[in-house]
């Protein structure tokens, strides 16, 4: 049989017999979750203050946009509630970001940066784009572009 996806194959176990091969290195799944770990090793080589990537999604996201809820912060993070709130917290006590109440809701705080949380984010800003370089380096040009754009897509 020639096909991985033939069926009945002479030493395929009776208990196989009649089903697809799953081959787990073709799958989606586990093809993106190595692409992430390998992003992730890269990033813990080259990132600096000692920052999680999602410490860094939200002091980036916070440059990005301005001051924001943190629900809100966790939605543009794509962040849980209960992982936000443990980020937010961590870099609160940091000092690297703070609270404040909505000017429009007295009810709601904005989380924001501090002088200091600038000041860290503008400096390791360069290596998180350093980091993009080298995750995709294995890829041409076009490649780099097809793939961000079917990440978009997919996510």
């Amino acid at each position: 049989m020639d096909s991985p996806d033939d069926t009945d194959p002479i030493d395929t176990p009776p208990a196989r017999r009649g089903r697809r091969r799953y081959v787990l290195d073709s799958q989606v799944g586990f093809l993106l979750r190595k692409a992430q770990q390998r992003h992730l090793s890269i990033f813990s080589a080259h990132m600096s203050e000692g920052l999680t990537a999602q410490q860094f999604a939200t002091l980036s996201k916070l440059v990005e946009v301005g001051p924001c809820s943190q629900n809100s912060l966790g939605r543009q993070t794509a962040m849980d509630n209960s992982t936000i709130n443990g980020v937010v917290k961590r870099l609160h006590q940091r000092g690297l970001i703070d609270k404040k109440p909505s000017p429009d809701d007295n009810r709601m705080h904005l989380v924001h940066l501090t002088p200091e949380g600038e000041r860290v984010t503008n400096r390791v800003l360069p290596l998180a784009q350093e980091i993009t370089r080298l995750t995709l380096a294995p890829l041409t040009r076009s490649e780099q572009a097809t793939l961000v754009r079917l990440l978009r897509k997919i996510g």
